[in-house]
């Protein structure tokens, strides 16, 4: 006697890839450094070697540094000085901010 419902042979492979497929993996982020366990040197050669780095400078506190303006886009550039292990405010690069409207 036969099984009332038989998959095929190929059929089971298949399900188990499709299942796989959409199993949750566990993010593979990298950790964000952060100012207060790096130099004043080390934190301005890392913004200026990648161009524009998300750093923590405290807990849940976090900004994106940049080198230079370009990486602003339409927003304005200023200086930013952050905490670091050996520097209370070191001058790391520049952070974008919003453009404000003056009105007259």
């Amino acid at each position: 006697m036969t099984p009332a419902f038989a998959m095929p042979a190929f059929a089971i492979p298949a399900i188990a890839i499709a299942t796989a497929l959409f199993l949750p993996l566990p993010a593979s982020a990298q950790a964000m450094p952060n100012s207060l366990t790096m130099s004043c040197a080390q934190a301005q050669a890392l913004v200026a070697r990648q161009g524009a780095v998300v750093i923590s400078t405290g807990p849940d506190l976090f900004d994106r540094y940049v080198s230079n303006p370009g990486y602003c886009q339409s927003q304005r550039s200023k200086p930013a000085w952050i905490p670091t292990r050996d520097n209370p405010q070191c001058l790391v690069g520049q952070e974008c901010r919003e453009r404000r409207i003056r009105w007259r």
